[in-house]
């Protein structure tokens, strides 16, 4: 019996490597396998707490789908599909909510965290905290739940997320039978933290990103701007660096190891940040020119999210079906 495997995306901004290789590609890998069965959602409703504008919402959605459509996401290996194209998900917010005591909701990150800097500041602990980012939880809970999902691909920064999706099913299955499948949150070891420009975790946060899709000219200036030590050419250098990092997920084994031995021999930072850009370069090419096949084919990319919101859809008005029927309501 196949698996359910569920991730959203949040479309706040144009993808760079480090959401590629620490939740595209694992995403993508999983879809191959035979044991799940995936869905793959462009979570704009979620986008609301950080997205103010119509044109930044539907230009950042717009291209998180060609995104993913370009790195190989195959949409009839998978339901991929818009949040906002299946209201079920909202209606059973709301049945969620009322099962959902306020303290969990208070002991969540973002939540704590906005808190947490308004009394640093002594301004009033709920300035900008509006009910979104407050019941941002129960909403991801809903997406989760509905589906009835075993696993949930997330970064470390989101598995209480998970728990909370966890803790909210125990009390509806305790209130109501046995009903909602418990998921359990999965993350990638390898690439959870991937580093950025100044070594640091790569984050737009950080402004240390290097973007996904840019032109060949301008990911060569972005991966000119790493950060290495003051070591000369010919002198030895030290392969626990951006650069060695970066190029192990661009490389082969044998590459990897061969250019880390010019680093131990004292190969320049210049060249070899050369090198890196070399094989990024490569790698990302085929992917580029798939992702501007879709950003000139809107059409095409909107009839996918049509169709996979159709299956999410048949999917979940059977089960919020079941759920209205166990709670009096239908």
């Amino acid at each position: 019996m196949q698996e359910r495997i569920l991730t959203g995306i949040k479309p706040t901004g144009l993808a760079h490597i480090g959401n590629y290789f620490g939740a595209i590609k694992p995403a993508i890998e999983l879809s191959h396998n035979d044991n799940y069965n995936c869905l793959y959602f462009i979570a704009n409703y979620h986008a609301l707490t950080t997205i103010k504008t119509k044109e930044d919402m539907e230009n950042y959605s717009y291209n998180i789908a060609c995104t993913w459509l370009a790195c190989g996401l195959d949409p009839n290996k998978v339901i991929f599909y818009k949040q906002s194209d299946v209201p079920e998900i909202f209606e059973f917010n709301w049945i969620l909510c009322n099962l959902t005591p306020k303290g969990l909701m208070n002991r969540a990150h973002a939540y704590k965290a906005c808190v947490e800097k308004n009394e640093l500041n002594n301004i009033d602990r709920d300035i900008g905290v509006n009910m979104g980012l407050y019941n941002y939880p129960i909403l991801m809970a809903s997406d989760i739940l509905l589906f009835d999902t075993n696993l949930v691909p997330v970064g470390n920064d989101q598995m209480q997320h998970v728990e909370i999706a966890r803790d909210i099913a125990i009390a509806f299955n305790d209130r109501y039978g046995k009903t909602l499948v418990l998921p359990q949150g999965v993350t990638q070891k390898e690439t959870s933290t991937l580093v950025g420009l100044d070594g640091r975790k790569m984050s737009k946060s950080y402004g240390n990103t290097i973007q996904l899709f840019s032109d060949e000219k301008t990911l060569q200036k972005t991966i000119n701007k790493i950060v290495t030590d003051s070591r000369l050419p010919n002198e030895p250098k030290d392969t626990d660096n951006a650069i060695c990092k970066l190029y192990k997920l661009f490389a082969n084994e044998s590459d990897y190891q061969n250019f880390e031995q010019q680093l131990l021999k004292g190969l320049g930072w210049g060249e070899a940040k050369k090198q890196l850009f070399i094989v990024a370069n490569e790698y990302i090419k085929p992917m580029r020119e798939k992702y501007d096949y879709y950003i000139m084919h809107k059409d095409e990319v909107n009839n996918i999210l049509k169709q996979g919101a159709e299956k999410a859809r048949e999917i979940a008005s059977v089960n919020l079906a079941k759920i209205k029927k166990l709670i009096g309501v239908l």
